[in-house]
């Protein structure tokens, strides 16, 4: 009897070490589970200690070179759009957002895993190079981007100027495989240009302005109002804004440029993040001048993109705009910069914009209300066109001279049309007696 109740007695105990064991592996997997963290930085400390102990390249394993190399990872492994900056990186993005910086002037992006040019901006030497958007840059001085992260891309196109640097280029209409020799060059970007009355060989009797913005920069929307004031003080009775081969820029520049064209405090676009922060409204300033009702045309393209992308959702949902042209590149996602301790900082994708109908940008682009396209040979002699006009060759001037802007032409048919449909649909005026 008693051995039969102490060999009772074991049973229990052991069932009961077992169920304890069982609930403590529970506990253990669903700390894991969770991902709070710990083990994996323990992980990470223990690696970069042992590559700091044992690996044979001592210039290569200072904390700050082995940091700024894990979080280059981290942030490449998440989107194309996140990067980590050196403090070198995050001075030369500020440069870019005041309109001034050395380079080549071409703005690249990544997408399935190519190095593409998103824009060539005017007057730089990618642009006169006759770089066009969409173009694959497949080396860069011989090496292969295959591999290339787009903030090291980004470090090997800038340099010095007056230094040379070669670009393979391939081209995905015709697959040509060139190589481009540019120089660098200070860049100083001239955002809104070629503001105008078209002329009525164009228009007939109708006064149709003009104006193109290459990119959102701090100085836009004030330069825009102005441009708008001289071109209304001439009579101007409709507006077509050019934003082909606009790269983006500024969010809040591209929120006032809408807003010279919408009622106050009017929803341009939407962001919506993981995090209640990141979800937030951008509107039109209540104190904006508010401007006639004139009709208004936007012609965009693939080279259409981030703040192009906004004003031309945000005018086409709202019914202020008719767009022209092909659907823009999709760039549609927030990088929130967190400058960190040693003047480094992260350039993180928080969010994405969505236009005031709830149309996601990204990766989808905001489409035409009238397609019209251009074909390769076209686009090479718009870019032509819109060089300055004392560096052009005699050989160019003579191509020029049988160059039709199709998508221009469309949008300015589509001015006339709604001009005349609004003269027709006019109540009558009583008549005085």
């Amino acid at each position: 009897m008693k051995k039969r109740l102490v060999q009772a007695v074991v049973v229990l105990v052991v069932l009961f070490n077992l169920a304890l064991g069982a609930r403590l592996y529970r506990a253990v997997a669903a700390q894991e589970k969770e991902d709070t963290g710990y083990s994996s930085i323990a992980v990470f400390a223990r690696a970069m200690q042992l590559i700091r102990q044992d690996y044979v390249d001592a210039k290569k394993i200072s904390y700050e070179d082995l940091t700024h190399a894990a979080l280059k990872g981290m942030l490449n492994s998440l989107d194309p759009h996140s990067q980590f900056m050196e403090s070198r990186d995050f001075k030369g993005m500020q440069d870019d957002t005041n309109s001034r910086f050395g380079g080549l002037g071409v703005v690249v992006s990544q997408r399935d895993g190519d190095l593409v040019v998103v824009s060539p901006m005017e007057d730089s030497p990618g642009f006169k190079a006759g770089l066009l958007p969409g173009d694959k840059i497949a080396k860069i001085d011989g090496e292969s981007t295959e591999k290339m992260d787009l903030n090291d891309a980004v470090n090997r196109l800038r340099g010095e100027p007056g230094t040379k640097i070669t670009l393979t280029i391939v081209r995905p209409g015709s697959k040509e495989i060139t190589d481009y020799v540019l120089t660098r060059e200070n860049i100083k970007v001239a955002s809104v240009k070629d503001a105008k009355l078209l002329p009525a060989e164009q228009t007939g009797d109708l006064k149709i302005g003009y104006a193109r913005i290459t990119q959102f920069n701090a100085p836009t929307a004030d330069d825009l109002a102005k441009k708008l004031d001289d071109l209304e003080k001439q009579g101007m009775q409709a507006f077509i804004l050019d934003l082909r081969y606009n790269p983006g820029g500024l969010l809040n520049s591209a929120v006032d440029v809408a807003g010279q064209f919408l009622p106050p405090k009017t929803l341009v676009v939407s962001t919506e993040g993981r995090v209640p922060s990141q979800s937030r409204t951008y509107r039109t300033d209540d104190k904006t001048k508010q401007r006639p009702k004139y009709p208004i045309a936007i012609l965009i393209n693939g080279g259409s993109a981030s703040g192009s992308e906004i004003v031309a959702g945000a005018l086409k949902d709202l019914n202020r705009a008719i767009l022209v042209g092909e659907t823009t590149f999709g760039k549609g996602s927030v990088q929130s910069v967190i400058q960190l301790q040693d003047g480094s900082a992260l350039r993180l994708t928080t969010a994405k914009y969505y236009t005031p109908s709830k149309q996601v940008i990204h990766e989808h682009g905001v489409a035409p209300t009238i397609r019209a396209t251009l074909s390769l040979e076209q686009e090479r002699l718009l870019m032509i066109q819109r060089s300055n006009d004392d560096l052009l060759t005699e050989a160019q001037r003579k191509e020029l001279q049988g160059f039709k802007d199709t998508q221009l032409d469309r949008a300015v048919d589509a001015m006339k049309g709604v001009m005349i449909y609004a003269t027709k649909t006019e109540p009558a005026k009583p008549v005085k007696k």
